[in-house]
Protein backbone atom coordinates (compact mmCIF):
# COMPACT_ATOMS: atom_id res chain seq x y z
CA UNK A 1 0.00 0.00 0.00
CA UNK A 2 1.35 3.42 -1.03
CA UNK A 3 0.13 6.28 1.16
CA UNK A 4 0.79 9.98 0.62
CA UNK A 5 0.30 12.13 3.72
CA UNK A 6 -0.05 15.73 2.58
CA UNK A 7 -1.56 17.72 5.43
CA UNK A 8 -1.55 21.36 6.43
CA UNK A 9 -0.52 22.34 9.96
CA UNK A 10 -2.80 22.17 12.99
CA UNK A 11 -2.70 25.76 14.25
CA UNK A 12 -1.14 26.28 17.69
CA UNK A 13 -0.35 22.58 17.89
CA UNK A 14 1.68 20.83 15.17
CA UNK A 15 3.48 21.78 11.98
CA UNK A 16 2.36 20.08 8.76
CA UNK A 17 5.41 17.83 8.87
CA UNK A 18 4.67 16.82 12.47
CA UNK A 19 1.06 16.01 11.55
CA UNK A 20 2.38 13.75 8.81
CA UNK A 21 4.79 12.00 11.15
CA UNK A 22 2.07 11.21 13.69
CA UNK A 23 -0.28 10.01 10.94
CA UNK A 24 2.45 7.64 9.76
CA UNK A 25 3.00 6.28 13.28
CA UNK A 26 -0.71 5.44 13.58
CA UNK A 27 -0.83 3.80 10.15
CA UNK A 28 2.26 1.65 10.82
CA UNK A 29 0.57 0.13 13.88
CA UNK A 30 -1.74 -1.58 11.38
CA UNK A 31 0.33 -1.70 8.19
CA UNK A 32 4.00 -1.77 9.30
CA UNK A 33 5.21 -2.38 5.74
CA UNK A 34 3.21 0.40 4.07
CA UNK A 35 5.11 2.74 1.75
CA UNK A 36 4.50 6.22 3.19
CA UNK A 37 5.51 9.62 1.86
CA UNK A 38 5.11 12.74 4.01
CA UNK A 39 4.72 15.88 1.92
CA UNK A 40 3.78 18.98 3.99
CA UNK A 41 1.39 21.37 2.25
CA UNK A 42 0.04 24.88 2.86
CA UNK A 43 -2.10 27.55 1.19
CA UNK A 44 -0.01 30.70 1.61
CA UNK A 45 -1.27 31.59 5.06
CA UNK A 46 0.21 31.00 8.49
CA UNK A 47 2.46 27.96 8.49
CA UNK A 48 3.45 28.24 4.84
CA UNK A 49 7.09 28.99 5.61
CA UNK A 50 7.50 25.94 7.81
CA UNK A 51 5.49 23.63 5.51
CA UNK A 52 7.28 24.61 2.31
CA UNK A 53 10.69 24.66 3.94
CA UNK A 54 10.13 21.17 5.34
CA UNK A 55 8.74 19.86 2.04
CA UNK A 56 11.71 21.22 0.08
CA UNK A 57 14.39 20.22 2.57
CA UNK A 58 15.37 23.81 3.30
CA UNK A 59 16.21 25.66 6.48
CA UNK A 60 14.69 28.36 8.67
CA UNK A 61 16.59 31.64 8.91
CA UNK A 62 16.11 33.51 12.19
CA UNK A 63 16.53 37.28 12.20
CA UNK A 64 15.38 40.50 13.88
CA UNK A 65 13.02 43.02 12.31
CA UNK A 66 10.71 45.85 13.31
CA UNK A 67 7.14 44.89 14.12
CA UNK A 68 4.09 46.94 12.98
CA UNK A 69 4.78 49.52 15.71
CA UNK A 70 8.53 49.70 14.96
CA UNK A 71 9.62 47.61 17.93
CA UNK A 72 12.42 45.10 17.46
CA UNK A 73 11.21 41.47 17.43
CA UNK A 74 12.57 38.06 16.50
CA UNK A 75 11.33 36.87 13.13
CA UNK A 76 12.10 34.21 10.53
CA UNK A 77 11.77 33.04 6.94
CA UNK A 78 12.65 29.90 5.00
CA UNK A 79 15.32 29.23 2.40
CA UNK A 80 15.25 26.22 0.06
CA UNK A 81 18.07 23.70 -0.07
CA UNK A 82 19.61 25.30 -3.17
CA UNK A 83 19.70 28.69 -1.39
CA UNK A 84 17.96 30.30 -4.36
CA UNK A 85 14.42 30.71 -3.04
CA UNK A 86 13.19 32.46 0.11
CA UNK A 87 9.74 31.81 1.57
CA UNK A 88 8.37 34.67 3.66
CA UNK A 89 5.20 35.23 5.70
CA UNK A 90 4.53 38.93 6.10
CA UNK A 91 2.60 38.07 9.27
CA UNK A 92 5.91 37.11 10.89
CA UNK A 93 6.95 40.78 10.74
CA UNK A 94 3.84 42.87 10.12
CA UNK A 95 1.03 40.64 11.31
CA UNK A 96 -2.07 41.48 13.33
CA UNK A 97 -1.31 38.75 15.87
CA UNK A 98 1.89 40.57 16.85
CA UNK A 99 -0.24 43.29 18.45
CA UNK A 100 -2.52 43.38 21.44
CA UNK A 101 -6.07 44.34 20.57
CA UNK A 102 -5.65 47.83 22.05
CA UNK A 103 -2.50 48.38 19.95
CA UNK A 104 -4.23 47.92 16.61
CA UNK A 105 -4.09 51.19 14.72
CA UNK A 106 -3.62 51.26 10.91
CA UNK A 107 -2.94 55.00 11.12
CA UNK A 108 0.54 54.20 12.45
CA UNK A 109 1.21 50.49 11.80
CA UNK A 110 3.80 49.77 9.12
CA UNK A 111 4.94 47.00 6.79
CA UNK A 112 8.58 48.00 7.32
CA UNK A 113 9.50 44.66 8.90
CA UNK A 114 8.28 42.77 5.84
CA UNK A 115 10.70 44.80 3.74
CA UNK A 116 13.48 43.87 6.15
CA UNK A 117 12.76 40.16 5.65
CA UNK A 118 12.85 40.60 1.86
CA UNK A 119 16.10 42.58 2.04
CA UNK A 120 17.78 39.99 4.26
CA UNK A 121 16.82 37.20 1.85
CA UNK A 122 18.15 39.15 -1.14
CA UNK A 123 21.42 39.85 0.66
CA UNK A 124 21.78 36.10 1.25
CA UNK A 125 21.67 35.56 -2.50
CA UNK A 126 18.08 34.43 -2.96
CA UNK A 127 16.87 35.35 -6.43
CA UNK A 128 13.29 34.15 -6.00
CA UNK A 129 11.08 35.41 -3.18
CA UNK A 130 7.72 33.85 -2.33
CA UNK A 131 5.67 36.02 0.02
CA UNK A 132 2.49 35.00 1.83
CA UNK A 133 0.62 38.16 2.75
CA UNK A 134 -2.25 37.05 4.98
CA UNK A 135 -2.90 38.42 8.46
CA UNK A 136 -1.68 41.99 8.00
CA UNK A 137 -1.88 44.61 10.75
CA UNK A 138 -1.25 47.45 8.29
CA UNK A 139 -2.98 49.75 5.84
CA UNK A 140 0.07 51.50 4.42
CA UNK A 141 0.03 50.20 0.85
CA UNK A 142 3.44 48.63 1.35
CA UNK A 143 5.01 52.05 1.93
CA UNK A 144 6.92 50.81 4.96
CA UNK A 145 8.09 47.77 3.04
CA UNK A 146 9.63 49.81 0.23
CA UNK A 147 11.21 52.22 2.73
CA UNK A 148 12.99 49.25 4.33
CA UNK A 149 14.24 48.29 0.87
CA UNK A 150 15.73 51.73 0.30
CA UNK A 151 12.95 53.80 -1.26
CA UNK A 152 12.55 57.46 -0.29
CA UNK A 153 8.99 58.65 0.35
CA UNK A 154 9.46 62.36 0.86
CA UNK A 155 7.06 65.04 2.06
CA UNK A 156 7.06 68.66 0.90
CA UNK A 157 10.02 69.43 3.17
CA UNK A 158 12.10 66.64 1.63
CA UNK A 159 11.90 64.45 4.74
CA UNK A 160 10.88 60.81 4.85
CA UNK A 161 7.20 60.40 5.79
CA UNK A 162 6.35 58.84 9.15
CA UNK A 163 5.19 55.19 9.34
CA UNK A 164 1.60 54.14 8.77
CA UNK A 165 -1.40 54.71 6.54
CA UNK A 166 -2.09 58.00 8.30
CA UNK A 167 0.89 59.62 6.56
CA UNK A 168 0.48 58.42 2.97
CA UNK A 169 -1.24 61.73 2.21
CA UNK A 170 2.02 63.54 3.03
CA UNK A 171 3.91 61.97 0.12
CA UNK A 172 5.19 64.50 -2.39
CA UNK A 173 7.80 62.36 -4.13
CA UNK A 174 8.78 58.68 -4.38
CA UNK A 175 12.29 57.66 -5.39
CA UNK A 176 13.01 53.92 -5.61
CA UNK A 177 16.08 53.43 -7.82
CA UNK A 178 17.78 51.47 -5.00
CA UNK A 179 14.99 48.90 -5.11
CA UNK A 180 15.34 48.50 -8.88
CA UNK A 181 19.01 47.64 -8.39
CA UNK A 182 18.28 45.35 -5.44
CA UNK A 183 15.70 43.20 -7.26
CA UNK A 184 17.46 43.07 -10.63
CA UNK A 185 17.07 39.57 -12.10
CA UNK A 186 14.82 38.55 -9.19
CA UNK A 187 11.40 36.90 -9.30
CA UNK A 188 8.88 37.99 -6.68
CA UNK A 189 5.76 35.85 -6.27
CA UNK A 190 2.96 36.77 -3.88
CA UNK A 191 0.81 34.02 -2.39
CA UNK A 192 -2.62 35.55 -1.97
CA UNK A 193 -6.21 34.46 -2.58
CA UNK A 194 -7.48 38.02 -2.05
CA UNK A 195 -8.73 39.77 -5.20
CA UNK A 196 -9.77 43.10 -3.65
CA UNK A 197 -8.75 46.27 -5.49
CA UNK A 198 -6.75 48.92 -3.67
CA UNK A 199 -9.53 51.51 -3.42
CA UNK A 200 -13.29 51.76 -3.09
CA UNK A 201 -15.94 49.93 -1.09
CA UNK A 202 -14.30 46.59 -1.86
CA UNK A 203 -10.77 47.91 -1.34
CA UNK A 204 -8.14 47.50 1.34
CA UNK A 205 -9.43 50.14 3.75
CA UNK A 206 -13.18 49.61 3.77
CA UNK A 207 -13.10 45.81 3.76
CA UNK A 208 -10.25 45.15 6.18
CA UNK A 209 -9.67 48.44 8.03
CA UNK A 210 -12.08 47.74 10.89
CA UNK A 211 -10.41 44.49 11.96
CA UNK A 212 -7.12 46.40 12.12
CA UNK A 213 -8.53 48.97 14.50
CA UNK A 214 -9.93 51.73 12.27
CA UNK A 215 -13.34 53.23 13.01
CA UNK A 216 -15.53 54.62 10.23
CA UNK A 217 -14.15 58.17 10.37
CA UNK A 218 -10.58 56.92 10.33
CA UNK A 219 -11.38 54.65 7.40
CA UNK A 220 -12.52 57.67 5.39
CA UNK A 221 -9.24 59.47 6.11
CA UNK A 222 -7.19 56.36 5.35
CA UNK A 223 -9.01 55.95 2.04
CA UNK A 224 -8.19 59.53 1.06
CA UNK A 225 -4.55 58.93 1.95
CA UNK A 226 -4.45 55.69 -0.03
CA UNK A 227 -5.99 57.47 -3.02
CA UNK A 228 -3.23 60.07 -2.86
CA UNK A 229 -0.64 57.31 -2.59
CA UNK A 230 -2.04 55.52 -5.65
CA UNK A 231 -1.71 58.76 -7.62
CA UNK A 232 1.92 59.12 -6.54
CA UNK A 233 2.60 55.50 -7.51
CA UNK A 234 1.27 56.19 -10.99
CA UNK A 235 3.35 59.37 -11.29
CA UNK A 236 6.46 57.48 -10.20
CA UNK A 237 6.09 54.13 -11.97
CA UNK A 238 3.53 54.80 -14.71
CA UNK A 239 1.42 52.01 -13.21
CA UNK A 240 -2.20 52.48 -12.20
CA UNK A 241 -2.82 50.00 -9.36
CA UNK A 242 -6.15 51.42 -8.17
CA UNK A 243 -8.31 48.62 -9.56
CA UNK A 244 -5.75 45.86 -10.00
CA UNK A 245 -7.16 42.61 -8.55
CA UNK A 246 -5.24 41.76 -5.39
CA UNK A 247 -3.73 45.23 -4.99
CA UNK A 248 -5.83 45.67 -1.85
CA UNK A 249 -4.45 42.54 -0.19
CA UNK A 250 -2.76 43.02 3.19
CA UNK A 251 -3.70 46.67 3.56
CA UNK A 252 -2.49 47.50 0.06
CA UNK A 253 0.81 45.64 0.40
CA UNK A 254 -0.24 43.88 -2.80
CA UNK A 255 -0.15 47.23 -4.62
CA UNK A 256 3.32 48.05 -3.29
CA UNK A 257 4.68 44.66 -4.32
CA UNK A 258 3.17 44.88 -7.79
CA UNK A 259 4.24 48.47 -8.47
CA UNK A 260 7.74 48.54 -6.98
CA UNK A 261 8.93 44.91 -6.99
CA UNK A 262 7.28 43.75 -10.24
CA UNK A 263 5.59 40.98 -8.25
CA UNK A 264 2.96 38.68 -9.64
CA UNK A 265 0.08 37.52 -7.47
CA UNK A 266 -0.96 33.89 -7.50
CA UNK A 267 -3.29 31.79 -5.31
CA UNK A 268 -1.26 30.41 -2.42
CA UNK A 269 -2.07 26.75 -2.94
CA UNK A 270 -1.24 26.99 -6.65
CA UNK A 271 2.27 28.19 -5.77
CA UNK A 272 2.76 25.46 -3.19
CA UNK A 273 1.55 22.57 -5.34
CA UNK A 274 3.89 23.53 -8.17
CA UNK A 275 6.91 23.88 -5.89
CA UNK A 276 6.47 20.48 -4.24
CA UNK A 277 5.31 18.60 -7.41
CA UNK A 278 2.16 17.56 -5.59
CA UNK A 279 0.41 16.02 -8.61
CA UNK A 280 3.30 13.63 -9.25
CA UNK A 281 3.24 12.45 -5.64
CA UNK A 282 -0.55 11.95 -5.76
CA UNK A 283 -0.20 9.85 -8.92
CA UNK A 284 2.24 7.60 -7.02
CA UNK A 285 -0.15 6.97 -4.13
CA UNK A 286 -2.94 4.44 -3.64
CA UNK A 287 -4.45 6.60 -0.87
CA UNK A 288 -4.02 10.26 0.06
CA UNK A 289 -4.28 11.56 3.63
CA UNK A 290 -4.71 15.28 4.28
CA UNK A 291 -6.02 17.55 7.01
CA UNK A 292 -5.93 20.81 8.99
CA UNK A 293 -6.98 22.09 12.39
CA UNK A 294 -10.58 22.83 11.39
CA UNK A 295 -12.49 21.59 8.38
CA UNK A 296 -15.77 23.23 7.40
CA UNK A 297 -17.47 24.69 4.32
CA UNK A 298 -14.76 27.37 4.05
CA UNK A 299 -12.12 24.70 3.46
CA UNK A 300 -13.09 24.54 -0.21
CA UNK A 301 -12.19 28.20 -0.77
CA UNK A 302 -8.47 27.94 -1.45
CA UNK A 303 -7.51 25.88 1.61
CA UNK A 304 -4.77 23.31 1.20
CA UNK A 305 -6.76 20.12 2.04
CA UNK A 306 -9.36 21.04 -0.57
CA UNK A 307 -6.65 21.62 -3.16
CA UNK A 308 -5.16 18.22 -2.37
CA UNK A 309 -8.59 16.55 -2.62
CA UNK A 310 -9.44 18.11 -5.97
CA UNK A 311 -6.20 16.95 -7.55
CA UNK A 312 -6.69 13.47 -6.08
CA UNK A 313 -10.24 13.35 -7.41
CA UNK A 314 -8.98 14.15 -10.92
CA UNK A 315 -6.43 11.37 -10.62
CA UNK A 316 -8.95 8.87 -9.27
CA UNK A 317 -7.38 8.59 -5.81
CA UNK A 318 -9.36 8.26 -2.55
CA UNK A 319 -8.79 10.97 0.07
CA UNK A 320 -8.99 10.62 3.84
CA UNK A 321 -9.03 13.91 5.79
CA UNK A 322 -8.55 14.50 9.51
CA UNK A 323 -9.24 17.62 11.55
CA UNK A 324 -9.09 18.82 15.11
CA UNK A 325 -12.73 19.78 14.72
CA UNK A 326 -15.42 19.66 12.05
CA UNK A 327 -17.42 22.82 11.45
CA UNK A 328 -20.60 23.82 9.68
CA UNK A 329 -21.03 22.52 6.16
CA UNK A 330 -18.15 20.04 6.13
CA UNK A 331 -20.48 17.52 4.44
CA UNK A 332 -20.38 19.72 1.33
CA UNK A 333 -16.75 18.71 0.87
CA UNK A 334 -17.75 15.17 -0.09
CA UNK A 335 -18.61 16.69 -3.46
CA UNK A 336 -15.13 18.26 -3.67
CA UNK A 337 -13.04 15.08 -3.77
CA UNK A 338 -12.98 14.04 -0.10
CA UNK A 339 -13.80 10.35 0.48
CA UNK A 340 -13.96 10.44 4.28
CA UNK A 341 -13.53 13.27 6.82
CA UNK A 342 -12.78 12.42 10.43
CA UNK A 343 -12.45 14.46 13.64
CA UNK A 344 -9.59 13.35 15.89
CA UNK A 345 -11.33 14.23 19.17
CA UNK A 346 -12.30 10.99 20.96
CA UNK A 347 -13.64 12.28 24.27
CA UNK A 348 -14.95 15.53 25.79
CA UNK A 349 -12.01 17.89 26.39
CA UNK A 350 -11.24 21.59 26.61
CA UNK A 351 -9.22 23.25 23.85
CA UNK A 352 -5.98 23.40 25.82
CA UNK A 353 -6.18 19.67 26.56
CA UNK A 354 -6.95 18.88 22.91
CA UNK A 355 -3.97 20.89 21.66
CA UNK A 356 -1.64 19.12 24.07
CA UNK A 357 -3.04 15.69 23.13
CA UNK A 358 -3.05 16.26 19.35
CA UNK A 359 -0.13 13.89 18.57
CA UNK A 360 -1.80 11.04 20.45
CA UNK A 361 -5.23 11.83 18.99
CA UNK A 362 -3.89 11.81 15.41
CA UNK A 363 -2.11 8.49 15.93
CA UNK A 364 -5.22 6.91 17.48
CA UNK A 365 -7.46 8.18 14.68
CA UNK A 366 -5.15 6.76 12.04
CA UNK A 367 -4.90 3.41 13.81
CA UNK A 368 -8.69 3.07 14.15
CA UNK A 369 -9.27 4.12 10.55
CA UNK A 370 -6.75 1.73 9.07
CA UNK A 371 -8.01 -1.14 11.25
CA UNK A 372 -11.40 -0.51 9.64
CA UNK A 373 -9.80 -0.51 6.20
CA UNK A 374 -8.09 -3.81 7.00
CA UNK A 375 -11.36 -5.25 8.26
CA UNK A 376 -13.08 -4.15 5.07
CA UNK A 377 -10.42 -5.90 3.04
CA UNK A 378 -11.14 -9.19 4.80
CA UNK A 379 -14.93 -8.91 4.40
CA UNK A 380 -15.32 -7.82 0.80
Amino acid sequence: MKILISSDSFKDSLSAKEVGEHCAKGIRKVYPDAEIKILPVADGGEGTVRSLTDALGGEIVNTEVFDPLMRKIKSFYGVTRDKNTAIIEMAAASGLELLKKEERNPWITTSYGTGELIKDALKRGCRKIIIGIGGSATNDGGAGMIQALGAKLENKKGNQILPGGGHLGDIEKIEYSEIRNLIKDCEIVVASDVTNPLLGEHGATYVYGAQKGADHEQQKSLELNMTHYAKKIEECTGMDVRNTPGAGAAGGLGAGLIAFLNARLQPGFEIVKELIYLEEHILWADLVVTGEGKIDYQTRFGKAPSGVARIAQRKGKPVLAIAGTLGEGYHELYHEGFTCILPIIERPMVLEEAIKATPELIQNTMERTFRLLKLGGTLF
